[in-house]
């Protein structure tokens, strides 16, 4: 017999997965920090690379070359996104939930508010 899922059981699972996304965010940024620390982070004495005309594609094929040469500002970066997508995932999250309950005015609701956070990240760069 299959137990129904109920309010109870969706605000437990949206609470651990708030949870878990603070706490690896909080890990990828400590080892980011040590792996800074470890690298004997100085301050860049070309500050040309901070141009604000700088593009999307630019930016993030930066931070994916240095992420994946495992460089600790990369890896800090890393833990920042994680905590930017926490609440993201709470909303994907507590859609599948509502549908799961047959709740489709919070369905709605959810989808909207993804549909903005969406539009908000991936404009965010936009020139």
């Amino acid at each position: 017999m299959r137990k129904n899922f109920t309010d109870i059981d969706l605000n437990r699972s949206v609470g651990n997965l708030l949870r878990l996304g603070v706490i690896l965010s909080v890990i990828t940024s400590l080892i980011g920090f040590i792996k800074l620390f470890l690298e004997g982070f100085k301050m860049p004495k070309n500050y040309s690379a901070f141009d604000i005309g700088t593009s999307s594609e630019k930016v993030w094929g930066h931070f994916w070359n240095s992420l994946c040469k495992g460089e600790g500002m990369a890896i800090i970066q890393l833990g920042i996104l994680l905590l930017i997508f926490t609440p993201l995932m709470r909303i994907v999250f507590a859609l599948i939930g509502y549908l799961k309950e047959k709740d489709y005015k919070y369905v709605l609701i959810s989808s909207i508010v993804l549909v903005i956070m969406a539009i908000s990240f991936f404009t965010g760069y936009a020139h």
